[in-house]
């Protein structure tokens, strides 16, 4: 390849990396044009601490507090992470570490499947299904934290299996034969050598499958609820929630321009705001690794 022809290379990915930089930078100006106005009239802490939220109300004043669904889509993210990294890790170290070729075939089928999945299909199942059965043989009234987590955690499967699988395959074959050479059993050379030197691999799968759930609608829409109040008592995860990005999208179709509109921009502030330090964690976590490694 002449010099010429890596030249274009280089301006084309510079020109692709800058175009997606100008992206998210405009969003986000779009996003404070919108939703700064709402901000600085009710101010950050009153609206991000906010207990009530009610734009329309009938009498009084309206009121804009999104604190309970900033406690929904971390508890319904949180949940699903519960749920999701152990058999997610459990089934990554399967396929790379225990079975044979036509297991691993026929996994990373079903896994390549699921991803597939529409999310709203995936809402559907859980509505028409998981949440009668929560009901029924759990408690409560089926529609709750505990519905959405579940189903987040299947969608967040897949990101994980996948980062994970791939990180443990990558780990050197003579950190392994090294391990049985010196008579570890096959478990202790996976507990102590393939999981520590895939480490950062599998933290970056569990951040994405973090960030998918905190980023998710429709299928935390069909199964949480939807209810804007903080959970009684507040650990109790088969109490409704609704989460900022079901917010958004069950009212922005009606929301008057306005104070309300304005609200649910600075909603979308807030929940960008939350990806961001969660990057920025997932950034300071992997940089750690890397140097205790």
């Amino acid at each position: 390849m002449n010099r010429k022809a890596e030249r274009v290379i280089e301006v084309s990915l510079f020109a692709s990396a800058t175009c997606a930089i100008v992206i998210v930078a405009l969003i986000l100006l779009f996003l404070i044009k919108e939703g700064a106005p709402i901000l600085l009239k009710l101010g950050v802490r009153n609206f991000c601490l906010g207990m009530t939220w009610n734009p329309i109300a009938i009498a009084g004043e309206p009121s804009y507090g999104i604190f309970p669904m900033i406690v929904g889509s971390i508890y319904v993210a949180i949940g699903s992470l519960i749920l999701a990294v152990p058999p997610g890790v459990a089934c990554a170290i399967f396929l790379v570490e225990v079975a044979p070729g036509w297991a691993q075939s026929l996994i990373r089928r079903g896994i390549e499947l699921l991803v597939g999945i529409p999310s709203v299909v995936l809402g559907f199942f859980g509505l028409v299904l998981l949440v009668p059965l929560i009901r029924e043989n759990i408690g409560g009234c089926g529609f709750s934290i505990l519905a959405g987590s579940i189903i987040l955690a299947i969608m967040a499967l897949p990101h994980i299996i996948t980062i994970s699988a791939d990180a443990i395959k990558a780990v050197p074959a003579t950190y392994r034969e090294a391990s049985i050479a010196l008579g570890a059993t096959k478990w202790q050379t996976i507990k102590g050598i393939i999981l520590p030197g895939a480490r950062s691999g599998i933290v970056a799968g569990v951040i994405l499958g973090m960030g998918n759930s905190i980023g998710e609608t429709m299928a935390v829409l069909m199964v949480t609820g939807n209810t804007p109040v903080l959970p009684e008592p507040l650990y109790n995860v088969l109490e409704p929630a609704r989460t900022m990005t079901a917010n958004i999208v069950i009212e922005m179709g009606y929301a008057a321009p306005g104070d309300h509109q304005q609200a649910l921009f600075a909603t979308g502030i807030v929940l960008l705001l939350m990806v961001a330090v969660l990057n920025l964690m997932s950034h300071h976590v992997l940089s750690r690794i890397g140097v205790e490694r």
